[in-house]
């Protein structure tokens, strides 16, 4: 028969948990819609400068420009690749699908920003304070990608890359990779250079612009993984919560038969003594 003292131990144990995660769940709600507001904007700055590169590289003299060369040799030699993770844990699969999918590119140089990468890889030469996800700047951003672009053109590396989390919806979110160094040229987009006038020309604009659009991605994907964090972890109190409830259900179950029985035993045995 269970023991009643020790059932009663661990309902008290899984009702404090319970009382955790609930709190936890609403910190994630009240996180929510402020990160996700962020990452709505931070969408349409990627999407802002996205074009403008996209319009930029339509031109044929672009392609003199370092940040549209291509190497002769092997990508996957020197590559750089920055790396999303969370602040924290306790968000279901969040942090270890980035890192699945980060594995994928063994001997690449991993840039981490966010606690949880920067546990994990060394972020080299570039600034070892690229430790918080939820409260990364564009100027920081923006120094990194200076750094970054300055060593592409230098010829430290021959690919850059971002790991991030694609925000599907509250439920569902995507660990992925978008390559944004070197350039490419849409070779099937519809030109819009022809009207447009670039002074001093289009090389040395797209030079002064690759910096502020490799920021402006990276800005988006730490919002958009930010919002993606927030929402696993809700998603995960939620499901911890329900366990939390149902387990507490059945110990509950468990303990009042336990209990019923003790008292059956107890009767049986004074009746009995009453009787001899």
């Amino acid at each position: 028969m269970a023991d009643t003292k020790a059932l009663r131990s661990r309902i008290k144990s899984v009702d404090s948990t319970l009382h955790l995660t609930k709190a936890m769940g609403l910190v994630a709600s009240s996180k929510l819609r402020r990160a996700n507001d962020a990452m709505l904007k931070g969408r349409q700055y990627s999407a802002a400068v996205r074009d403008v590169i996209a319009r930029l590289t339509e031109s044929r003299e672009c392609q003199k420009s370092a940040y549209m060369r291509t190497s002769e040799g092997d990508y996957h030699s020197r590559r750089r690749i920055i790396v999303i993770a969370g602040d924290r844990g306790l968000a279901g699969g969040y942090n270890a699908n980035i890192f699945r999918l980060a594995a994928q590119y063994d001997g690449a140089q991993f840039i981490p920003i966010g606690k949880r990468a920067c546990d994990r890889y060394r972020p080299g030469t570039y600034d070892p304070k690229l430790d918080s996800s939820e409260h990364y700047s564009l100027d920081s951003a923006s120094a990194l990608a200076r750094q970054l672009c300055a060593d592409f053109v230098d010829g430290a590396y021959d690919r850059l890359g971002i790991i991030s989390t694609r925000y599907i919806s509250m439920l569902s979110q995507e660990a992925v990779i978008e390559w944004l160094l070197p350039l490419t040229r849409d070779e099937k987009a519809v030109s819009h250079t022809g009207s447009i006038i670039f002074e001093p020309d289009e090389v040395s604009i797209l030079n002064a612009v690759v910096p502020e659009y490799i920021a402006g991605i990276l800005v988006g994907a730490v919002r958009e993984s930010f919002a993606s964090e927030v929402a696993a972890r809700r998603c995960a109190m939620d499901s911890a919560g329900k366990n939390a409830e149902e387990m507490i259900m059945n110990l509950q179950l468990e303990y009042n038969r336990a209990r019923q029985g003790a008292i059956t035993q107890e009767i049986t045995e004074i009746v009995a003594g009453s009787g001899s």
